[in-house]
């Protein structure tokens, strides 16, 4: 009995002489936090990305800690220049800022991360976010190309090239192309806002046209794109049209090659005409469609096409040459000049559409009536790369 009191009495008071060893927050100390950075990284010079540290109250004391970088996707060296050190908050302020270099690169690929430790201060405690995130932008205008593919000469015998677009300028010829904005469905149920930004269409390695869908918000628009189109600028009726391409993928994902009549601003779809170079569904890569369109205004048209499947492959592996041949009597597709359909001006009823002038369009639709929309399995970014637009006759 004796001993069990004994045993009792000091194990109350070593409870009651337990002292503060330093490591709990004490009250009367502000917290110190240090804010997040997001940014655009630079294509060629450093630029620096400033992290706020601040008290969430003024100390009558100066606030000392210190502060080091470490990585996330982003690699010190390579994405940012690494660094460590001490800072101080003067009494009677509340903040200071810290620049960590990031490093130019026009590359053009998914966000990088780093961080930035605050710790051991002195005169405060640390709040709840000693830890700042930096996330880099890496939206360049700079993707590896692989030029593997099909494809077509600079001359044909019996025709004259009348134009042609070989995207080795650094940015889109605003003399040929015009870019359409919105994102309002474009009659099909489309999900994405087509927008201007070089995030979604730029020229890459001065040699490739790349339009970019992304998954981001804009509006009521979870995705975005580009549509570009030569409307007052570029139109022409018959020749032959090459277009060499690589072309994006995936569940909802809908690129085209196309072409509407120039009148379409004063009769409308679909008596103006189309014409449907190119046309896929991302889920299944392998096979392009190309097709006409024409009708009264105010119906749904009528529509004569086909299709082409390639073997073993598919469209987004490499480059392919999409050709259409148009005359006075017919219009042809091809895939890497093999023929794969004939319309003849035979076989279109009512009104012919299709012997005045026509502009092009290029464009990746995200979602639709036709592809349905994108699922789990769709990776974005997607992007068509475009070597070159040639109009003969």
């Amino acid at each position: 009995m004796k001993l069990t009191q004994s045993v009792f009495l000091i194990i109350t008071f070593i409870s009651c002489s337990k002292k503060d060893t330093g490591n709990s927050p004490k009250s009367n100390e502000p917290a110190l936090s240090i804010s997040n950075v997001q940014q655009q990284r630079d294509n060629s010079a450093s630029t620096n990305f400033q992290f706020n540290i601040s008290l969430d109250k003024v100390s009558d004391k100066p606030v000392t800690f210190q502060y080091t970088t470490s990585d996330g996707s982003a690699k010190a060296n390579d994405d940012y220049t690494a660094a460590s050190g001490a800072l101080t908050i003067p009494a009677n302020a509340n903040n200071i800022s810290l620049n960590i270099a990031v490093k130019g690169d026009s590359l053009r690929e998914n966000p990088k991360t780093f961080y930035v430790q605050i710790s051991n201060p002195v005169n405060a405690t640390l709040s709840s976010s000693p830890k700042g995130t930096g996330t880099i932008i890496c939206d360049g205008t700079y993707i590896p190309v692989d030029n593997t593919g099909y494809s077509t000469p600079l001359n044909y015998p019996g025709y004259t090239l009348k134009w042609n677009d070989e995207f080795n300028e650094p940015t889109l010829d605003d003399a040929s192309w015009n870019f359409e904005t919105g994102g309002n469905g474009w009659g099909n149920n489309e999900l994405e806002y087509y927008n201007n930004s070089i995030k979604n269409c730029f020229i890459t390695n001065r040699n490739y046209l790349v339009l970019e869908a992304r998954r981001e918000t804009i509006g009521n628009n979870n995705y975005t794109s580009a549509r570009i189109q030569t409307l007052g600028k570029r139109e022409f009726t018959y020749g032959r049209i090459d277009i060499r391409a690589k072309l994006p993928s995936g569940q909802g994902i809908w690129p085209a090659l196309w072409m509407l009549g120039s009148n379409i601003t004063t009769v409308s779809w679909p008596a103006c005409g189309e014409i449907d170079m190119m046309e896929i569904l991302g889920n299944a890569p392998a096979k392009t469609y190309g097709t006409l369109h024409w009708g009264q205004t105010g119906t749904g048209g009528s529509s004569l096409g086909s299709n082409y499947s390639l073997t073993n492959d598919d469209f987004s592996k490499k480059f392919h040459v999409f050709t259409t041949t148009w005359t006075a009597d017919k219009i042809e597709w091809y895939v890497d000049d093999v023929k794969y359909f004939t319309a003849n001006k035979t076989a279109i009823t009512g009104n012919y559409p299709f012997d005045n002038p026509f502009f092009f369009i290029f464009n990746i639709a995200v979602g639709g009536n036709w592809p349905g929309s994108p699922d789990g399995t769709t990776v974005f970014p997607q992007r068509m790369i475009v070597d070159y637009i040639r109009v003969f006759q």
